[in-house]
């Protein structure tokens, strides 16, 4: 790619009125132009991308007080945060997990920034607190990301993430007296710790560049050893490949340090797998897998036995059973059969193997012994979504269950008896039973299936006239499976649906589904999200000046795909945090990582020219008019870049005609939207929420 640059810049204003009487800041226009593959393709709002200039300080301060103007008149907004707010103050838990004889569990007991760890003597004792990060910061933006516990017992160390960024610092606490040591580790990032001896294993990338840190490329991961009681300047350097500085390396060693394993990810859908006999002095790493196309997941090992998880020859996945003595993947042995339905999650506990397989994205779970044969199914109680939790050794296990109406519910799971007995039930003030689900099937622009399940009050009419949040991701495997917000539960009360459409790109009918979603196959997801608001208007469950189309990150971009593609077809669009720059997505921080599913502009003529005729910047159009707007962005998003956002809404302020307001919401301390502090969370879903429902000239009852 040939990038021109004009350096004088014109100061050109974007459309300065527009809808409802709002004026939307200036914007500069620069002269900058790329040139791919002999097209030149102009971008005039490059300057956006310098996230330190003071110039995109002034632009950004601009467009929050429009923004925060436009939403603070919203008659009923201070009435629905409110109701969000009540809804939040309920007590949430995590299952308890067994560490050294002890129990520890994370709790948030209202409305608490972020959830609290706990420590208890005994199941069902006294809880004591052990780890409290709302006392990391003064505002909740420090968030725990990760607690690991040393093999021995003796430490802890736990990660931490500030105002919502990737990068994670370590820090360690002596178990025998509560305190911390003088440990400290910054600059990681996607890391885990894993402990051997008395210190851990930890993945990061050298210092950035200082004014740089939430923008510049993520290059060079690489993996040190700290030993504790020594300053970050002395950790040893195990691992780095500079033959490819733009992949994910990382560790973890088994329990009783016999074993350690390495994974390298970042170039294709899944990773390879190394495995090391730490049972052998002077032992090296022993490459198991060649094919980064594929997931490698070792879930237990006995001996010299490994039990991994995997999607290689199976699609929709499988368990085998390796030999560190034979390691390569031909030589392993075939445990438990691909299926019919996809394996999506693989526990070992009290010595048995719970499998969870997903059937039109809910979940059953099954208990299998470790010679691969099944006991039986374990009965859940309903359709929704569940995880495990046990330790390996310890008889204990607990499930957390789920669904769009059910909030995180924990059961004690008796796998002798196969019997489930309540342990903890969130108490949301709301009347649960005043609502239902269910799932309906459509076909696609090719003729596709595709689910989608829908949420609303009893007693609904299908008249054209309800409120509609369509919600979607489609990509990178992932699964969106039932989920409970409160969230969502004011937009129920008043008489709105919840849909969650199942689009191809996720993971929950195999691989073949997500690569239906990928590449060069993009567009699959695009129509699939089409169809669904297509077939809600046509079923008579709603209309297009009722509907709203909702999503984040990699939704984001379907969002900004599916205006831009369809504008005439929703009276209101979300796009939060989304990848709206598909020309340019791969030039900063982690993007690069997103090729296996996209594809990038520099791979061909062929790729350029698709992700140009789809990418939502490059397809705004000027005298259009789009849906009422709100782009939702951070100024610590450095998973995906605000400047991905800032561009699209100066130009889609410069494009757009008509009465809809277009807005951009900048959040500031916060990122991604990992780690998020509850009252942040409030605030900004009571703006979505209002901005929704006052566009679509509804009253919040």
């Amino acid at each position: 790619m040939k990038k021109l640059i004009l350096m004088t810049m014109a100061t050109l204003a974007t459309t300065a009125v527009s809808a409802q009487g709002l004026q939307y800041p200036k914007a500069d226009k620069d002269g900058t132009i790329d040139e791919y593959f002999g097209v030149k393709v102009a971008d005039p709002y490059r300057w956006l991308e310098n996230d330190t200039s003071t110039q995109t300080a002034a632009w950004v301060e601009a467009e929050n007080k429009v923004t925060n103007a436009y939403l603070q008149k919203i008659p009923f907004r201070g009435k629905l945060l409110k109701r969000l707010t009540e809804l939040a103050n309920y007590e949430k838990m995590m299952a308890p997990r067994k560490h050294h004889g002890k129990w520890y569990f994370y709790k948030n007991d209202g409305l608490r920034n972020q959830y609290m760890m706990y420590v208890m003597d005994e199941l069902g004792g006294e809880p004591r607190v052990f780890l409290d990060p709302n006392k990391l910061s003064t505002d909740g933006t420090v968030a725990l990301k990760g607690v690991s516990f040393s093999n021995s017992g003796k430490y802890a160390a736990y990660d931490i993430s500030r105002s919502g960024s990737d990068w994670e610092e370590f820090f360690v606490i002596d178990l025998k007296t509560g305190q911390l040591t003088d440990d400290h580790i910054e600059w990681a990032k996607f890391s885990n710790a894993a402990w051997m001896g008395d210190g851990f294993f930890y993945s990061a990338y050298d210092a950035p560049e200082k004014g740089k840190e939430f923008s510049n490329v993520n290059s060079g991961h690489k993996i040190y050893y700290h030993k504790i009681g020594t300053p970050q300047s002395e950790d040893v350097l195990f691992y780095q490949n500079p033959a490819y500085p733009k992949r994910f390396y990382y560790v973890d060693v088994n329990e009783d340090e016999t074993k350690m394993y390495l994974f390298e990810s970042g170039a294709g859908s899944g990773n390879n797998l190394f495995v090391r006999d730490l049972k052998q002095p002077d032992s090296q790493l022993i490459q198991m897998t060649s094919d980064m196309d594929y997931q490698y997941t070792p879930i237990y090992d006995d001996g010299d036995k490994i039990w991994i998880y995997t999607n290689y020859g199976a699609p929709k996945g499988r368990i085998m059973v390796a030999d560190i003595h034979q390691p390569g993947v031909d030589s392993w042995q075939e445990l438990v059969a691909e299926q019919e339905n996809v394996l999506s999650g693989a526990d070992i506990i009290n010595h048995q193997l719970i499998l969870t397989y997903q059937k039109d994205a809910s979940d059953h779970a099954y208990l299998y012994g470790l010679d691969g044969k099944l006991k039986h199914e374990i009965k859940l109680p309903s359709v929704g979504s569940v995880g495990f939790s046990g330790d390996a050794k310890e008889p204990e296990c607990f499930y957390t269950f789920a669904s769009f109406t059910i909030p995180g519910t924990i059961y004690c799971y008796d796998m002798a008896k196969n019997e489930s007995k309540l342990y903890s039930s969130p108490k949301v003030k709301f009347r649960q039973d005043d609502f239902i689900s269910e799932q309906v099937f459509f076909q696609s622009k090719d003729g596709t299936r595709i689910p989608m399940f829908l949420t609303y009050k009893k007693g609904l009419k299908r008249n054209g006239k309800n409120p509609v949040y369509l919600y979607g991701y489609g990509g990178f495997n992932i699964s969106l499976v039932p989920s409970f917000s409160a969230m969502r539960i004011p937009f129920l009360e008043n008489g709105g649906i919840y849909a969650q459409v199942t689009l191809r790109g996720g993971s929950e009918y195999g691989e073949e589904w997500h690569l239906a979603g990928t590449k060069m196959q993009k567009q699959n997801v695009f129509d699939d999200f089409i169809g669904a608001a297509e077939w809600l208007i046509s079923e008579g469950y709603t209309n297009k000046d009722k509907l709203a189309i909702v999503g984040g990150s990699n939704g984001g971009l379907l969002v900004g795909a599916c205006m831009t593609q369809r504008p005439d077809l929703y009276r209101v669009a979300i796009p939060q945090v989304g990848v709206m720059d598909m020309l340019r997505y791969h030039k900063f921080t982690i993007g690069w990582n997103w090729a296996s599913d996209y594809g990038t502009s520099e791979d061909s003529k062929e790729m350029f020219e698709y992700l140009r005729g789809y990418s939502p910047l490059h397809n705004l159009k000027p005298g259009t008019a789009y849906p009422a707007t709100l782009v939702t962005t951070a100024d610590h998003d450095d998973r995906v870049v605000p400047a991905h956002s800032f561009k699209f809404a100066a130009t889609l302020q410069e494009c757009h005609q008509g009465n809809n307001p277009v807005l951009i919401r900048i959040d500031t301390k916060a990122g991604h939207g990992g780690g998020k502090p509850l009252a942040k969370v409030l605030e900004e879903q009571a703006d979505i929420y209002g901005f929704i429902l006052y566009n679509m000239g509804e009253k919040f009852k």
